[in-house]
């Protein structure tokens, strides 16, 4: 099932990176990158050992930040995959900037 666009000017998603994503500034980076794509929202390293978070921009700039979260990463990551949730269209944003979790 294909999603329509609405009319809203925000998408919004969860994301969690599996690989070797934890001490290697994968949060850092994913910050930088978000705030210059004008994405917000957060990230955090899990337990498990995967990095998690949750991002809401325009779509076009959340969907650079995919192929970033998917393929590229921090210097020294290796991203075996980026598992993507709960996808979905916004009025607005509901975050004001971009922030690493602890």
């Amino acid at each position: 099932m294909a999603l329509q666009e609405s009319g809203h000017s925000y998408v919004s998603v969860e994301f969690e990176v599996f690989g070797k994503v934890q001490g290697v500034y994968f949060t850092k980076y994913c910050r930088d990158r978000s705030t210059e794509l004008d994405i917000v929202g957060w990230v955090k390293n899990s337990k498990k050992g995967t990095i998690m978070g949750k991002m809401q921009g325009p779509k076009s700039n959340v969907e650079v930040m995919i192929g970033w979260l998917s393929n590229e990463g921090s210097p020294g990551s290796k991203i075996e995959r980026c598992d993507l949730m709960n996808f979905e269209y916004l009025a607005r944003k509901e975050f004001n900037g971009f922030s690493i979790r602890f």
